[in-house]
Formats: C-alpha cells, sequence, structure tokens
C-alpha cells in the first residue's frame, strides 16, 4: 500500500523554503573562500586585487604551480619538513597521551588525584611564556633544527590527557579484572585491551596534532632559521615579501597543494574519527 504524502500547509510549505534559502545562504558565504583561493591559483597576477566576483578565463594559466614545483623554489622541502614533523609529532603526542591517561584512569600512585588538575592549570598558560625558555635550552645544546622542533612539540596536552582519560574510564573495568585473574599484568591490560579499544580516540588526537603543525608558526619560526627546515606556515608567509607585495598567485597554489594531505588524512581515519568523537562524548 502506497504511503499517502502529507500535505504541508502553507505556512509550513513558507517555513520550509526560508530554511532552505538560510542554509543554502550559510553554505555559500561558507564555499567561497574556498572557491576564490581555488580560483586564485589558477590565474595570471595578483588575482586578488582584480575587481571581480568570478575568475577571468583570459587570465587562467598553471604556472602558479609549475613555480611551486620548480628547481628553484623550496616548496617541495617545506612540505617534506611538515608531513614528516605531523607524522612524528602525532605518533609521539599519542603515544604519551595515552600512557598518561592510562595511568590517570587505572593505576594507583600518590599525586593521581590532583595530578591532572595540576595538568589542566598548567595549560591555562598561554604557550609564548615559554617559548624564551624554549628557544634558549635549544639553542645552547645546538638543537635549533628539525629536531628540536620535535623534541619541543612531542609533549601531550593536558586538553588530551583529560579528553582520553575519560574515554578510557568508560571502558568496562571488569575486562581488566578478568585478564588479570588469567594472569596478565598491568602492561598486558593495557596493550590487549585498553590500547584496542582506544584506537578510535587515538585517531582524533593523532588528526589533531597532526593539523596543528601545518598551522603551526610561533615557535617554528622561532627555532627554525635555516630555510631548508622551514615548516609549511613560515613558506607561506615568505610568499608575502612585505606589506604591499604578496604574489597570490603562488600563495593560493600552495594552500591548495598543501590541502590534499590533510584531505587525505581526513578521508583514511573519517570512520575512527566519527567513532572517537560520538564515544568520547557519550563515555566522557
Amino acid at each position: 500500500m502506497a504511503r499517502t504524502r502529507k500535505k504541508l500547509r502553507p505556512y509550513e510549505r513558507a517555513q520550509l523554503w526560508v530554511s532552505r534559502v538560510i542554509l543554502w545562504a550559510i553554505i555559500l558565504a561558507v564555499l567561497f573562500p574556498l572557491f576564490s583561493v581555488v580560483a586564485s591559483s589558477f590565474q595570471k597576477g595578483d588575482a586578488f586585487a582584480v575587481k571581480r566576483l568570478l575568475p577571468d578565463p583570459k587570465l587562467f594559466t598553471l604556472d602558479n604551480y609549475r613555480e611551486l614545483f620548480s628547481e628553484t623554489s623550496r616548496f617541495p622541502i617545506w612540505l617534506r619538513n611538515t608531513l614528516l614533523m605531523g607524522t612524528g609529532v602525532g605518533v609521539l603526542q599519542v603515544a604519551v597521551t595515552l600512557t598518561a591517561s592510562y595511568a590517570f584512569s587505572r593505576l594507583k600512585f600518590w599525586g593521581r588525584k590532583n595530578g591532572i588538575r595540576t595538568l589542566m592549570i598548567i595549560q591555562m598558560m598561554p604557550s609564548m611564556v615559554s617559548l624564551a625558555a624554549v628557544q634558549y635550552v635549544l639553542f645552547k645544546l645546538n638543537l635549533a633544527n628539525l629536531w628540536g622542533f620535535l623534541l619541543s612539540s612531542m609533549g601531550a596536552s593536558a586538553w588530551s590527557i583529560w579528553l582520553l582519560k575519560g574515554y578510557i574510564d568508560g571502558i568496562p573495568r571488569d575486562l581488566d579484572e578478568a585478564a588479570k585473574v588469567d594472569g596478565c599484568s598491568d602492561w598486558q591490560v593495557f596493550r590487549l585491551i585498553v590500547l584496542p579499544l582506544s584506537v578510535p580516540m587515538l585517531a582524533v588526537l593523532f588528526l589533531f596534532s597532526f593539523i596543528g603543525v601545518f598551522s603551526e608558526y610561533v615557535m617554528s619560526s622561532a627555532l627554525l632559521k635555516n630555510p631548508d627546515h622551514w615548516l609549511m606556515a613560515q613558506g607561506l608567509r615568505s610568499f608575502s615579501a612585505n606589506a604591499y607585495s604578496t604574489a597570490w598567485g603562488k600563495l593560493s597554489a600552495a594552500v591548495v597543494v598543501t590541502a590534499f594531505p590533510l584531505a587525505g588524512v581526513w578521508m583514511l581515519a573519517q570512520n575512527l574519527v566519527q567513532a572517537g568523537l560520538t564515544r568520547g562524548a557519550v563515555k566522557g
């Protein structure tokens, strides 16, 4: 038996169309900057200075992308550095966060109750406060390079520890007790039970850390003085020579190319990230 469609009343139809118009307006407002960046990457000259809503087909060119990957450009080096540092920082931060969160959630030790609160208080301090001290130490140790940046970025944030601790608290302790009855140690419980069940939330933390390296500018600009060691944020800043001159075409092309690794990592981890956020919201 076919289902009869409910006929909308005039005011309901009006509300439906108004909501559609508002939704499409919001979507266009969000997508327009993205469209502008992509369009300007295929335009000659300073595309953002042209007073046109749509790109000019007569100015279409691929020169901006060719110049990015030419022999005189350091863009491939910056992209490689950022990918390596993003992966390294993500893995190290996830490892430190996981072990700390497991300790605060499952182990009993002196200071456990107030330890994470202390971390949260310390986290409230601006990161700029420690910049001078970190820079001084790394320069003294001759680590003003990518290794020094990796070392200074590997620490886990208190917010990440708090988030993952809440997730681990939601894992039934009966699993731990059953495993210990079978002779498992704390390390085996961590490796065989807690770690596999925490993979979705670990994917979320890794993604946040990975993206953070792509947008990190303050610490990298303070430590990385050699252009061959720059990360992507420093490289993109170099396209703006001064307050009056910016290579908008090359800058837009660099932004488009940089977005592909981020989109690829997001697509690969999308299911895990979605599961981690939803489960973390329920269990936290």
